[in-house]
């Protein structure tokens, strides 16, 4: 494997070269500062006119609403509002630092409203906004997508029992779309 020279930047935003006798890094954190420097590939578009990387719509998503609590957390406002200790209840295993800040972090993305029910002292109750409830799909893709190893857990049709399948439909032809007409998604 290639070493990879340790370039820091300062402050300033200017970059620093190592000097050309300095023995090459090594270690995992100039490999993790090479990995962050690169551009990832088919992870945004390049700006052609600034030359700078558009996050695909994908990573705008993850930066909102990617870690494992935050999709958790929606996931337990989906039938309805729950105050904290309640919250903490549905979530095994989550520290309460860590679960207040993931509301704090899901009432900036506006994907929940936090409501106080107590003045003295303040408490609150948590409920999704309609940009949150609209996870409500995509959490239940993820969910269909893990279970597909326990079959018994997968989202059936009612009538017959047979598995569903997610498509994608639109409305204005009303007809579901094939992935090859498909444009947006080809950038994922």
């Amino acid at each position: 494997m290639d070493r990879m020279p340790d370039v820091t930047q300062p402050s300033n935003g200017t970059v620093n070269e190592p000097a050309p006798d300095a023995a090459p890094a090594t270690g995992s954190g100039a490999v993790q500062r090479a990995v962050d420097a690169a551009p990832a590939s088919g992870s945004g578009a390049v700006d052609r006119t600034a030359g700078a990387v558009r996050p695909s719509p994908l990573q705008v998503a993850l930066d909102r609403v990617g870690d494992r609590w935050c999709l958790l957390v929606v996931e337990s406002l989906l039938e309805g509002p729950l105050r904290f200790n309640d919250l903490q209840a549905a979530l095994p295993g989550i520290a309460p630092n860590i679960l207040s800040d993931r509301l704090k972090r899901l009432e900036r993305e506006r994907v929940l409203l936090a409501r106080p029910y107590s003045q003295r002292p303040v408490r609150l109750a948590y409920e999704l906004t309609a940009e949150g409830r609209e996870l409500a799909g995509a959490l239940r893709l993820l969910a269909d997508w893990g279970a597909r190893d326990e079959s018994s857990d997968a989202l059936r049709h009612g009538s017959c029992g047979t598995p569903l399948e997610a498509r994608w439909y639109c409305s204005t032809c009303a007809r579901a779309v094939a992935e090859d007409e498909t444009t947006e998604l080809r950038r994922l």
